[in-house]
């Protein structure tokens, strides 16, 4: 495995990737020549996708986000605006297809007796595709939705947020806690 991994590095639109991933990594890192020990994290995680972008040359930036975070969404998009790129949005329910497309029953939609439209990541891809995005971010994608559009998506993608409605985003706080608050998680689950 090793080895053929390898091999797709002499591919060169992978090695620069990869390379400019690497330095991205590093520069992350403030006091890094007082040895490892001492070393400190420096940027949020949006510079970083901002300063990627830019040692890649990307012009053109897909940004698929859920509707529950457009507001961060707006403040991502503005910050990548800012910054030189070109930022193509795509919102999860774009075509507003009732979840019945899918075989969705009433009683499973988050709104009992109301139309609710289903999440559409493969058209967020295909939006992506057709604008010809160079790099994607996401934003809060449901699980599974987030696979479908990784899936569909010809541009290379980052995570930029997942989505956890229960912890305000931060699927680690469960982890944080596994051993306090969500000691009950170690339990197995109940499987239907």
């Amino acid at each position: 495995m090793i080895a053929r991994a390898l091999e797709e590095l002499k591919k060169p639109e992978i090695l620069e990737f990869a390379l400019q991933a690497s330095i991205q990594e590093g520069e992350g890192y403030t006091d890094r020549e007082l040895g490892y020990d001492r070393t400190r994290p420096l940027k949020p995680r949006i510079l970083e996708v901002i300063e990627f972008a830019g040692k890649m040359k990307y012009k053109k930036i897909g940004l698929a986000f859920c509707v529950a975070l457009r507001k961060e969404a707006k403040v991502v998009e503005g910050l990548l605006a800012a910054n030189g790129f070109t930022v193509v949005s795509g919102l999860c329910k774009m075509g507003r297809v009732p979840k019945e497309t899918l075989g969705v029953r009433d009683d499973q939609k988050i709104r009992i007796g109301c139309f609710e439209a289903m999440c559409n990541p493969i058209a967020q891809a295909f939006l992506f595709n057709e604008e010809k995005t160079e790099f994607n971010v996401m934003i809060g994608l449901c699980v599974g939705h987030d696979s479908l559009f990784l899936k569909y998506a010809d541009a290379p993608c980052t995570v930029f947020a997942v989505k956890d409605r229960l912890l305000g985003h931060n699927p680690l706080a469960a982890i944080y806690n596994i051993d306090s608050f969500y000691r009950s998680l170690k339990v197995p689950a109940l499987r239907e």
